[in-house]
């Protein structure tokens, strides 16, 4: 064990997001337990994180990794924005606050994968310890927990008609996609409190910052895992993104940043494929050969249609209406300032052949084309559809050996036809539930694509020229026993002594949602598993 006067916890846990937030959590509850929480971000400062409307205004460097990914070979070679959380919270920082578990059926197959104790009936429990929610009391909800969930306090006129719309067309209506069943239309719950957004940090960190056996360090960026002898010993961080400190952990390091640096930081310590690590230099300390395969994200395409009467949230950050919603939020916490963008949406079936729903489309009352980067004049809304289930699998690798260089992401999106045949129909039932009589109102005509496009080709064009991500990437470290695998059922890196990956990484396959939630539940579930030594 390190000692010697060096600066040493019990365990260490790298990246402060939906699930980093909840091991730290967790494991400190022990007052015995010292725990680290390295942050690459700084803190979550900013009055934007904490109002729910704020995040359409987080994209700079300070809260944002501000990704790309490579130029993807199906989607017209573009590099596509790859925002991901970069604050105390993570994601859960600068996201649309949706709470969606997935479907049932997603756990029972990473459970028929071989990950026994992962399925359904085993991670619901955690999905409802984390869980304080204001609206359900019944077996599917918790109360209590540390992380709130909440109805929004408003929806748009063009919310309400979409969910009459889909109604029309024969989606039926569903109070709780996280209950009995997913399939149907309804108005999502978001992780707020009092108003406010209710991130990893605020439901994990804040209300225990009063714990001294806790320690939360921010611009920590991770740069190498420490190995002994086969074993975790400790992390190397630049901290400020420059001076190199160095801290031990006598128990374990975890390993919480998400399906893109988690992989990142174990390449750069020289533990993933070695052929990968040699080319930039890096000595192979463990050889595994899964390490950043497996990458999974969903895809979006989304339809964008002018309105016919000033309905929509397009325009309401002009200066002087922003202040004017700022101050009617801070004293009345109503208006445009509470909402979440996409609130409601719905989960359908491709095909009567299909186990569960494999497509969702949210509602958006407002413009937003290309990540909302793109301004369009006058007053909007974009229904956002997407394929669940892709079998698209791509990567993530080191583009070189310095731990400041972003990594190469490849979602690899389109790679199977599959995906294109699917995001289209997801498309189709996007342009019927628009073209519903509840929308007619509302809606002057299609700006995104344009009603020219109509056959499949023509669409899949346009699918390759404006579809995006769905910032919902998993899988590059995944849990499972094949030799692709990275992690075991108890979340333990495959041929490493104390050493554990606890995030979306280890999803063996993507679910079938956003995956704020479920991150959340790894987080909790994991935490449980080293608490009690072996898979609860």
């Amino acid at each position: 064990m390190p000692s010697n006067g060096k600066e040493t916890y019990d365990y260490i846990v790298v990246g402060a997001g939906a699930a980093g937030c909840a091991v730290a959590n967790r494991l400190s509850e022990d007052p015995a337990v010292k725990v680290l929480l390295l942050e690459a971000g700084g803190p979550d400062s900013s009055p934007l994180i904490h109002m729910p409307a704020g995040f359409t205004k987080l994209t700079g460097e300070k809260v944002n990794w501000g990704f790309n990914t490579v130029p993807q070979k199906h989607v017209n070679q573009r590099e596509m924005h790859y925002p991901q959380g970069r604050t105390l919270g993570g994601s859960t920082s600068i996201n649309a606050m949706i709470y969606i578990r997935g479907h049932r059926l997603d756990y029972d197959e990473w459970r028929d994968l071989g990950n026994e104790g992962w399925g359904y009936d085993d991670v619901l429990p955690y999905f409802k310890k984390s869980e304080n929610n204001e609206r359900f009391v019944d077996e599917y909800h918790g109360q209590g927990g540390p992380l709130n969930v909440a109805d929004q306090t408003q929806h748009n006129l063009l919310t309400k008609a979409f969910v009459r719309s889909a109604q029309e067309v024969g989606i039926p209506y569903n109070p709780d996609h996280n209950g009995a069943q997913q399939d149907g239309v309804g108005y999502y719950q978001v992780t707020q409190r009092n108003v406010r957004r209710e991130s990893a940090a605020t439901a994990f960190l804040h209300a225990y910052k009063d714990r001294e056996n806790l320690v939360v360090i921010t611009k920590a960026w991770a740069s190498k895992v420490l190995v002994e002898k086969g074993r975790a010993v400790g992390v190397e961080y630049l901290s400020g993104g420059h001076s190199k400190e160095t801290v031990y952990a006598s128990a374990e390091v975890v390993l919480s940043g998400g399906a893109v640096n988690s992989p990142k930081l174990l390449l750069l310590s020289g533990i993933g494929p070695a052929d990968e690590i040699k080319a930039h230099g890096i000595n192979v300390v463990h050889d595994l050969p899964g390490v950043g395969k497996n990458f999974q994200d969903h895809m979006d395409v989304y339809i964008a249609a002018e309105c016919s009467q000033p309905v929509s949230y397009n325009g309401h950050d002009r200066w002087d209406r922003a202040v004017r919603h700022g101050i009617q939020y801070l004293l009345y916490k109503t208006g445009p300032v509470t909402a979440c963008v996409a609130e409601a949406g719905c989960f359908i079936r491709s095909s009567d052949e299909v186990r569960s729903p494999d497509i969702q489309i949210h509602c958006l009352p407002a413009y937003v084309v290309d990540h909302g980067r793109l301004r369009i004049k006058g007053h909007g809304i974009t229904i956002n559809t997407c394929h669940l289930r892709p079998k698209s699998i791509g990567s993530v690798t080191l583009r070189s050996a310095n731990p400041t260089d972003p990594p190469n992401i490849d979602p690899n999106f389109l790679d199977d036809p599959y995906d294109l045949k699917i995001s289209t129909a997801a498309f189709r039932w996007g342009r019927k539930i628009l073209a519903a009589s509840s929308f007619k109102p509302f809606i002057k005509e299609e700006k995104y694509p344009g009603p020219q496009a109509q056959t499949d080709e023509e669409i899949a064009e346009y699918i390759r020229k404006w579809s995006k991500n769905d910032y919902h990437p998993v899988g590059s470290c995944k849990m499972g026993q094949d030799e692709m695998a990275v992690v075991d059922t108890q979340l333990r890196v495959h041929g490493m002594d104390g050493l554990r990956v606890i995030d979306a990484s280890i999803m063996p396959k993507l679910i079938s949602g956003n995956t704020q939630a479920p991150s959340i539940m790894i987080g909790e579930k994991g935490a449980a598993i080293m608490k009690a030594g072996k898979v609860v």
